[in-house]
């Protein structure tokens, strides 16, 4: 099975992101592996909200604005329509950094725009 995502260039299957903010925010808080591509390893975190351009992920990485990341996002299936998860994975990088809300377990704020993306799939 082969998901296509149409961005505003009607590419399918992956492909490059603009930067500007562009489509709609979905607020989704679904669980996402960070990659930091400059130290190595991986972070879990959960999306605060998901557009075809950025993600908003709370985790307890820190990490620099300007730094470069990548991380997968499982889509379930009450969100695609397909039988199982959709994995994607994204590169991007820190737009934006918040400080956790203090007592409130959260994690850190982290904003990234997705320069790229591809859809994982299962054979």
């Amino acid at each position: 099975m082969e998901l296509a995502f149409a961005g505003k260039s009607g590419q399918e299957r992956g492909g490059l992101v603009s930067e500007a903010r562009t489509g709609k925010r979905f607020p989704l808080e679904l669980p996402i592996k960070i990659h930091r591509t400059e130290e190595g390893g991986q972070h879990d975190g959960v999306t605060g909200n998901l557009s075809a351009a950025g993600v908003y992920i709370r985790a307890d990485a820190a990490m620099d604005v300007g730094s470069t990341v990548e991380f997968e996002i499982a889509l379930p299936p009450e969100v695609t329509g397909a039988k199982e998860n959709v994995i994607v994975q994204c590169r991007g990088r820190v737009v934006r950094t918040d400080e956790p809300a203090s007592g409130k377990g959260e994690g850190r704020g982290v904003a990234c725009v997705i320069d790229s993306y591809d859809f994982v799939r299962h054979e």
